[in-house]
């Protein structure tokens, strides 16, 4: 009798774990450029009439610096398609590393390349378009 409860409450325990690691994002945050990269700065938020619609962040890793945009599971059931762009801008100048998802696609997540920007002030930028009409957001500056 104790051997086929422990039987049965075992298998529960390795279904819970299972539906554990199947509920985990399979891919958010894990910059393809660079497994070691570490976010630095503040996370900034892009807002889509009213709705909170993505997180922009920086990182650091690899002696490069990273701009990464993730539009929010809720935002993305009720849009089809938009654009996301990630890129780093460097003391005020240009953006550095951008990328910009397929707007067909739409797209949870998209990193910046590397920008060879450690011994600069950094932050990440992030932009979120939809027909023509644009969101954007920065993170804090980081030196």
């Amino acid at each position: 009798m104790f051997s086929k409860i422990a039987s049965v409450l075992g298998a529960g325990v390795l279904a819970v774990g299972g539906m554990v690691l199947a509920a985990a994002p399979a891919s958010a945050e894990t910059n393809p450029h660079c497994a070691r990269s570490t976010q630095i700065g503040s996370t900034a938020y892009i807002t889509w009439n009213g709705q909170t619609a993505a997180s922009v962040k920086q990182y650091a890793g690899c002696g490069q610096n990273f701009g990464y945009v993730y539009v929010w599971e809720g935002f993305r059931s009720s849009h089809r398609s938009y654009e996301i762009c990630a890129a780093v801008r460097a003391n005020g100048d240009a953006r550095e590393g951008t990328q910009c998802s397929d707007p067909r696609k739409a797209q949870a997540e998209i990193w910046s390349l590397g920008t060879n920007t450690l011994n600069k002030c950094t932050r990440a930028d992030g932009n979120l378009s939809i027909g023509g009409t644009e969101r954007s957001a920065r993170t804090s500056e980081r030196c």
